[in-house]
């Protein structure tokens, strides 16, 4: 449970730096973006805001998943991480489409070019997003948590649309007149590229929620690490499922049926120890014993 604690202390504390870096970009955008005359730009405000937003989701989620199995929730809060990721998803849907209506009634609409010097703010917003992608994504990778994962995704969906607005606001200066739509096209750019990066978040995040199974590799390591405890004779089935940031395992095994009850208790033992040795991701290993004859086997 200590692993458990840990990793949640480690993702509460990067999605609080998250929401603190996403909330100053989100003003010095909103800012540039009206005074600089650029819709471009006022989108990447709307997408930081929904970043604040999503992260403050993540912080309550992490806080709720962390929190110890009681009575009705034997199997621990894990799941709300999932929850978490498809309502970061959700909103990100949500910014993509505000920033596409919005997009489309500026190309239909004649404006001023944007300002050269918004040009420094994206600058300054891209370099500043993609450091936080890395850095957030480093932490969901170390305590293995999808909804980490997915708030880093988010950074990077956000510098990504900091570049289509740096390329249209670009061309829009160089182009003059008649190139003022190119910042718009930039930012429905974007809000497609943030519909995409949606889907990347939300797809896992539905697998873990109908506890599809983990990486082929990973299962195929679990049943292998089973495969060499004495006693063992067979693995039958191996599955494994994520549950927050840890993971669970579900193993059917083999063993000689002139062994005691107690004998097969204590190889189910051996292998939910050396797992957990080896893997400590795995929270719990669940191990269904079946007795069977030694030529049965062979």
């Amino acid at each position: 449970m200590s692993d458990l604690n840990n990793s949640s202390e480690k993702g509460l504390k990067t999605t609080f730096i998250g929401i603190l870096f996403s909330a100053f970009l989100a003003i010095i955008k909103a800012l540039g973006g009206i005074f600089g005359n650029s819709y471009a730009l006022i989108a990447d405000a709307i997408e930081s805001t929904a970043d604040i937003f999503t992260s403050g989701m993540l912080w309550l989620g992490l806080k709720w998943a962390a929190k110890p199995a009681d009575k009705n929730h034997p199997y621990g809060h894990g799941k709300v991480e999932a929850l978490v990721a498809i309502g970061i998803a959700l909103a990100l849907c949500a910014a993509a489409m505000l920033i596409a209506t919005e997009s489309i009634h500026n190309i239909q609409s004649p404006h001023k070019v944007p300002a050269s010097w918004t040009l420094i703010i994206l600058v300054v917003v891209i370099l500043t997003k993609e450091l936080l992608y890395r850095f957030v994504l480093k932490t969901g990778l170390e305590i293995n948590s999808g909804a980490v994962k997915a708030d880093a995704f988010h950074h990077r969906s956000d510098a990504i649309t900091s570049a289509a607005a740096f390329i249209g606001i670009t061309i829009g200066i160089i182009g003059g007149k008649g190139y003022e739509v190119a910042d718009d096209w930039a930012a429905l750019l974007a809000s497609g590229i943030i519909l995409i990066n949606a889907y990347l978040i939300i797809r896992p995040a539905i697998g873990e929620l109908l506890d599809e199974d983990l990486d082929p590799e990973l299962t195929k390591k679990v049943a292998n690490i089973t495969q060499q405890v004495a006693g063992v004779l067979k693995v039958e089935k191996c599955h494994t499922r994520k549950m927050g940031v840890m993971n669970h395992a579900d193993i059917h095994i083999w063993v000689d049926q002139n062994i005691s009850i107690a004998d097969g208790h204590q190889i189910a033992h051996k292998v939910k120890t050396k797992i957990q040795a080896q893997l400590p991701q795995f929270i719990d290993v669940m191990i269904h014993v079946e007795p069977t004859e030694e030529k049965r086997y062979l």
